[in-house]
């Protein structure tokens, strides 16, 4: 009998009354865990339970479906959660491919993935299908290769049956183990798109099925292709390719799923709930898909803006740098914009929620990173794009083969026509070709290690030795994206140290990073703190109190105005250290100017060789991009002798820069470290993440610098010239071994030579094709120590 919720009032399938939930499962909401009221209005029975619900909205969720709510999976053993209905899917080679519901693509066979990840989402269920596939398959593959490579030493034991123990091992493997790659090549057919699954499936089944009927119709095989009595069979070569395969997807799959990690990480910004103000003053914790336009809600100290508004009541420190990339809090006070997922430092808020889902800030940058990972075309069509054309050449030759032979061919010409087909298949099956590119890509990443420098993919290593442009964000990229303590300018008749020890006392009262940086410069001078009498945040712009008796305060101009400080005499240092792109605070000892305060993000040592070695290697037009102050970026600009700056950017802007250089004709390469660089980050040809900054920077970029040091952009960029070679060497060696090998296999010196190229030879033409692959792989980790 199906159980069914039913709201308060209405009659209960159970004879007996609804019996009241346990404590704690009664004051809490088991849709979204909330904090229920006893005497919440929104209340259901089930199983002679009473559920509470703090909206409608949590009500409907759980009569759609009661037995999930009030019987939880424990966690840890919930099952992959699908995509909601509805969900969107596209092809990441070849974006244009769009469709409700998973699938696989119909031009390159790939499997199709969200277009926009879930934050909460299950394993792909393809993944864990290959993987069982793998596990499953891999011991039959292992027997039916060692049976195979045994010579005569099975005979004894096996005598003629060896052949039917091979095809009992390998037919689960080829048939069930590599069903879906047969799947996708009857689509590759049937779409007139012939691609790399073409290949696997017609050389596996030429291979599976030559083998077949040389086990059940040995006889219709001249003696010239008998070992010992028997008819060779290829087995092991079907079995192998599908267990590779298998192996090869998923690794892709798993890789393929941490493209979108990006995307999750920004969407985890976010809160999760929202502490709403009612009419009559009271407060309640709601979800964030709860929250209306013109609600009003409390940002307590330490908590995150749920969403996009403006502040009503209360004054603090919030900091913007995971969405801004201002590495200083900004003071918020009445009238002052909110964005959501920034943090709130210090003071409580109310503010008036303004701008809600889609619509936020946060929201925006998501789409911004999406819709550029989907922009950008990969690299590795080369060897699809040829295999669609020499597929169709060597499926022509093969038939050609078999008719030719047939029709013309020496006694028994059919037979004759048969094996030599199959020859063709099996000498060009793909081996070598799908090695080609991933071996460099292998071999590349893992040299690329080493070196401080991770690629995310192949496109990454291809474009960035094409790169002509690069773009860096300054704060944590060219700095080290933290508070420094700059220097102290003591005012006539003051010392240097007790300048900072006065401003230092004071400033332990405060928990902005700006006094951080200036208390632990004076800790590190082992200056004598006092303790301050009095502490007074000044709005925002510094602070005032008493320390040893004395009225202090500490801040910029404004501040200074409001005492009635005469700080004019020190104005033309202050500006001098501006320029230097310093932070600078005036301090005043009972209404007199004491000296000047500087605090800066400093330049990382690294940072002017790095720029001189981009330069000395073809990157003709550096750009610097941030969204700190002009004033500072051109400060920073100077000492580093970039020319073209962009200061007070926001995350569109840098996005929009590297769409217009791209249109410019540029190969662009962007550095950064924060949020605000992540779309940018996507767009741009090559993206590079500095290791040091944000986990969903260095998801959006296609290479990430361990050591967060620019040097590593011209071992990444000496990397990719060698690599690219060794593409190019290895797709030639695959090519030429099939050029080569086809026309012998199809027969066309027999009349010459008298000579043939059986399956065998065609199996060790493919395997030694293979090996010459992976050996010169190999290579590039010499060629890239001498290219570097």
């Amino acid at each position: 009998m199906n159980e069914r919720a039913h709201p308060a009032g209405h009659a209960n399938h159970h004879h007996h009354g609804p019996r009241p939930a346990p404590r704690d499962a009664a004051l809490t909401d088991p849709v979204c865990g909330m904090t229920v009221k006893p005497d919440s209005p929104h209340h259901a029975h089930f199983e002679e339970q009473e559920f509470r619900f703090c909206s409608a909205k949590c009500l409907d969720k759980f009569q759609a479906d009661p037995h999930r709510y009030a019987h939880p999976v424990p966690v840890g053993e919930a099952p992959a959660e699908a995509a909601p209905p509805g969900t969107e899917y596209t092809c990441p080679m070849h974006p244009e491919v769009r469709q409700i519901g998973p699938g696989t693509c119909p031009k390159c066979g790939m499997a199709l993935e969200p277009v926009l990840p879930q934050l909460e989402e299950g394993e792909n269920p393809e993944l864990a299908d290959f993987r069982r596939r793998f596990r499953w398959t891999l011991a039959a593959t292992v027997l039916v290769t060692i049976i195979a490579m045994s010579g005569g030493y099975f005979d004894p034991l096996m005598g003629a049956t060896r052949p039917w123990v091979e095809l009992a091992l390998a037919t689960p493997v080829v048939l069930w183990g590599g069903w879906p790659f047969f799947v996708r090549w009857a689509q590759s057919i049937a779409n007139r798109s012939p691609n790399m699954w073409t290949l696997i499936g017609t050389g596996v089944g030429a291979a599976y099925l030559y083998s077949a009927v040389a086990t059940v119709a040995p006889g219709i095989f001249p003696e010239s292709f008998r070992i010992a009595g028997h008819v060779a069979v290829y087995f092991e070569a079907a079995a192998v390719i599908v267990t590779l395969t298998l192996l090869g997807q998923v690794l892709e799959l798993r890789a393929r799923s941490e493209t979108g990690a990006a995307i999750k990480a920004l969407l985890g910004l976010a809160p999760k709930t929202a502490r709403r103000l009612r009419d009559d003053g009271s407060e309640e914790d709601i979800p964030l898909t709860h929250v209306h336009p013109g609600d009003r809600l409390r940002v307590r100290p330490g908590e995150k803006v749920p969403v996009d508004g403006a502040v009503l009541e209360g004054e603090s420190a919030v900091d913007e740098s995971m969405l801004t990339g201002e590495p200083m809090p900004v003071t918020k006070r009445p009238g002052d914009k909110l964005i959501g997922a920034t943090l709130n430092t210090s003071g409580a808020l109310v503010m008036q929620a303004e701008k809600i889902g889609s619509q936020t800030v946060l929201a925006q940058i998501v789409q911004l990173v999406a819709q550029a990972q989907r922009s950008r075309a990969p690299m590795q069509r080369l060897a699809d794009y040829v295999a669609g054309y020499f597929v169709l050449v060597v499926v022509a030759i093969a038939v050609l083969t078999f008719l030719g032979w047939g029709l013309f061919g020496p006694q028994p010409s059919w037979a004759y026509g048969l094996i030599n087909a199959v020859a063709v298949l099996i000498i060009a099956c793909p081996c070598a070709l799908g090695l080609a590119t991933p071996m460099s890509v292998m071999v590349a990443t893992g040299k690329g290690a080493t070196l401080g420098v991770l690629f995310r993919d192949a496109a990454a290593i291809e474009n960035l030795r094409k790169v002509d442009t690069l773009i860096v964000d300054k704060t944590g990229t060219l700095t080290e994206g933290r508070p420094a303590f700059h220097s102290v300018q003591a005012a006539p008749g003051w010392e240097a140290d007790e300048v900072l020890r006065v401003a230092a006392s004071l400033d332990q009262g405060s928990e902005h990073p700006l006094a951080h940086a200036i208390v632990a410069e004076a800790h590190r001078r082992q200056l004598a703190l006092a303790k301050p009498e009095t502490f007074e945040s000044a709005s925002g712009i510094g602070v005032r109190g008493r320390v040893e008796g004395r009225d202090i305060a500490l801040g910029n101009t404004a501040l200074m105005d409001e005492e009635g400080v005469a700080w004019q005499a020190l104005a033309q240092a202050g500006e001098a250290l501006r320029a230097e792109g310093a932070s600078v605070m005036v301090l005043a000892v009972d209404r007199q100017p004491a000296g000047l305060l500087a605090v800066s993000d400093p330049i990382k040592t690294t940072t002017p060789e790095a720029l001189a070695t981009l330069r000395a290697n073809g990157i003709s037009r550096i750009v610097m991009a941030t969204g700190d102050g002009l004033t500072t970026a051109r400060a920073v600009g100077r000492r580093l002798q970039i020319d073209e700056v962009h200061g007070e950017v926001k995350p569109s802007d840098k996005d929009a820069l590297v769409a217009r250089l791209q249109k410019e004709g540029r190969v662009v390469a962007m550095a950064g470290d924060g949020i605000n660089d992540a779309p940018a980050l996507a767009r741009a040809d090559v993206g590079i993440a500095m290791g040091t900054g944000t986990d969903v920077a260095m998801s959006s970029a296609q290479i990430t610098l361990v050591k967060g040091d620019l040097r590593g952009i011209a071992a990444a960029r000496s990397l990719s010239l060698a690599t690219v070679r060794n593409m190019r060497q290895n797709l030639l060696f695959a090519f030429v071994y099939n050029a080569l090998g086809v026309p012998i296999a199809a027969g066309l010196l027999y009349p010459f030579t008298g000579l043939l190229l059986s399956p065998l030879v065609a199996a060790f033409a493919m395997s030694a094709s293979s090996a010459s692959v992976v050996t010169n792989a190999l290579r590039l980790r010499v060629a890239a120590d001498r290219s570097s």
